[in-house]
């Protein structure tokens, strides 16, 4: 099965229903995951069921094999697409630049171009014997950030 088709044949009705496509992946054995999440709110398992039974009236396994997965992109899971970026706005977010740097941020602000991010780090301040916590907040193109992913804490 082809990515596109299987886009354009089911994109509509997953915005209808709220949500958006974050990924299609189709195995060369016809292994179908589509990954799925919601505009506001979280994605439940009967959204996954309705969502499937959808693509079930769109392509009939009758007349191609195939089996289907549909999921929630899930917590560890980088972000792909830029509404999750826009979504995760507000929140902290790990980050992994190019070079190996690593940080966990605010997510400030996210365009096709780049994130803003807004982080501390301890610094030596001059006229003071300690260092202390500096905010920064930077801008970093996209072709710099290899992946950003929801930060989890617990507490």
């Amino acid at each position: 099965m082809n990515v596109s088709v299987i886009k354009d044949a089911i994109e509509g009705e997953i915005v209808a229903r709220g949500f958006f496509l974050v990924d299609v992946s189709v195995s060369k054995d016809n292994d179908i995951i589509l990954t799925i999440e919601s505009e506001e709110g979280i994605v439940e398992l009967e959204d996954c069921v309705s969502i499937s039974r959808f693509f079930e009236t769109k392509f009939d396994r009758e007349v191609e094999d195939y089996s289907l997965t549909v999921t929630s992109a899930g917590l560890d899971q980088p972000f792909k697409v830029l509404k999750q970026f826009r979504k995760a706005v507000g929140t902290k977010v790990e980050v992994s630049l190019k070079g190996g740097r690593k940080m966990i941020a605010e997510l400030v602000d996210a365009d096709a171009d780049g994130v803003t991010l807004r982080y501390s780090v301890k610094e030596a301040v001059e006229g003071k014997k300690k260092k202390e916590l500096v905010e920064h907040t930077e801008t970093y193109a996209m072709d710099q950030v290899n992946a950003v992913r929801p930060y989890i804490e617990f507490n």
